[in-house]
């Protein structure tokens, strides 16, 4: 510090700098510092005690509704079924042992890596093109919707949608007609002949006549077991067929007069042609002509082929109608459900990352399409990492959320297949609740699918944390 004099008023030499040290060896500074400090710290005592306070009610919630419940479902996993004898870790070892645990815990493994990744894909895809749509907005908010419908009404949607009744259920009316679109239906399924017919068993659904056919001897080829409400629109009343010296020539009818009365092997007023029934002529097992029976049932073949031959009834007009998949069976159960998943959950998927994908610089994607990259590899070097942030939080999230289902596997898998559907989390409702319950097992469920959640959650943390220090 330059030191600088000053004349006093008595001619003498006066030091500033000196009596800038004077002032400082009176402790006078250093003083003040010190109370600066100890009030900082009263302060900041103050503001702590102060927060703490105000968190007291929220930790003590928190150890009531969450701590506590943790610690004692601990305890008691490690007691029998009553709770009186001590068991150490047999309840954990009944998880590997017992069928249905090891099924849930599969199945839990399933919706692990299946649920999540098909919903942020989905959302993805979603939310990557409703951006180039003018009604994309009306799009996000119907594939949103689902997110407010509880878990429950979606399952009681579902159950509906997958009923096996094509007449019911959504999933399979369209299954069915997409396959009756390309493969020929029956027209007349379970239809047979009575033992007092003119007809006979050929073998892998078919009937035959049981003499060869001779032209100008009308062939009768009566048949039960149709509903008259399921016969073809175009039927109408049977009549019986003229004799023909050049043709052979027959009725196919539904020999059954609805109120009774009517006689077998006869055409009688009241019974319906089998309008559609495909018929064959077959000599040496070989098929020399073939027709269809008119809307009366009539049908005719020419005799310079059909003669001496016996008329076949094919397989193909009695097999049974194709009534879909069994969605709801021990094999499509879980996919099912996981669809269902899926339908709720990809809408909450695409709003995450649309807003992720707002936040991307246009601009390196049109600097991409610039340098000449097509929209493909834009979307999958460009957008896709910018976005990587975003598809991990929507990862992480629906993979914790999947560890915990049970509301929708209780809801649409039926009684007969519950077994196959099983999760851990319906085990732990099966295990502590009902006439054969177990809370020592449902207790070591709940810590298992506790340690489950814990390093997820934990990964997730640290990747927030991460994201943080950026």
């Amino acid at each position: 510090m330059p030191r600088t004099d000053r004349i006093h008023p008595t001619g003498e030499d006066t030091d500033d700098s000196n009596s800038n040290s004077t002032d400082t060896g009176t402790g006078t500074g250093t003083g003040t510092d010190t109370d600066k400090k100890a009030a900082f710290l009263r302060s900041g005592h103050r503001s702590r005690s102060l927060a703490a306070g105000f968190l007291l009610p929220a930790l003590l919630l928190l150890g009531a509704l969450v701590v506590y419940p943790i610690g004692y479902s601990v305890q008691r996993s490690l007691f029998d079924r009553s709770g009186s004898s001590f068991v150490g870790l047999d309840n954990y070892l009944a998880l590997v042992t017992d069928d249905s645990l090891r099924t849930a815990a599969r199945n839990n493994v399933i919706w692990l890596i299946v649920a999540p990744a098909v919903a942020t894909a989905l959302g993805l895809v979603f939310a990557v093109l409703t951006e180039r749509v003018r009604w994309g907005t009306a799009f996000k908010l119907v594939v949103f919707m689902p997110m407010a419908i509880s878990m429950l009404a979606s399952g009681i949607i579902f159950r509906l949608v997958y009923e096996q009744d094509p007449d019911r259920g959504v999933a399979n009316a369209v299954w069915v007609g997409v396959h009756d679109t390309f493969a020929e239906s029956s027209v007349f399924p379970r239809a047979r002949p009575l033992p007092v017919h003119p007809l006979e068993a050929a073998g892998g659904g078919a009937f035959v006549t049981e003499e060869p056919v001779r032209a100008g001897e009308p062939v009768p080829l009566p048949l039960i077991g149709v509903a008259p409400g399921n016969m073809p629109k175009e039927a109408r009343p049977a009549r019986a067929p003229d004799a023909a010296p050049d043709a052979i020539t027959g009725t196919a009818w539904l020999d059954f007069t609805r109120g009774g009365g009517g006689r077998p092997n006869t055409v009688d007023p009241a019974e319906l042609g089998l309008a559609g029934l495909r018929i064959e002529a077959v000599k040496d097992g070989r098929v020399v002509a073939e027709t269809t029976a008119a809307a009366d049932g009539t049908f005719t073949l020419p005799a310079d082929r059909a003669d001496g031959a016996v008329l076949r009834l094919p397989a193909s007009n009695f097999r049974e109608q194709y009534n879909g998949v069994e969605w709801l069976g021990p094999t499509l159960v879980t996919p099912a459900v996981i669809g269902a998943y899926v339908w709720m959950w990809a809408g909450f998927a695409m709003v995450l990352i649309g807003a992720g994908l707002a936040a991307v610089p246009r601009e390196l994607l049109e600097a991409a399409r610039v340098d000449g990259a097509n929209e493909w590899q834009v979307f999958r070097r460009i957008t896709v990492p910018l976005l990587a942030p975003v598809l991990a939080v929507v990862l992480v999230t629906l993979m914790i959320n999947v560890l915990k289902i049970f509301d929708l596997v209780f809801v649409i898998a039926p009684g007969s297949a519950q077994d196959d559907a099983n999760v851990l989390a319906l085990q732990l409702y099966r295990s502590s609740f009902g006439t054969d319950a177990d809370l020592g097992v449902g207790s070591a469920i709940a810590v298992l699918l506790l340690l489950l959640v814990v390093p997820v959650m934990v990964l997730n943390i640290r990747r927030l944390r991460r994201e943080a220090r950026r």
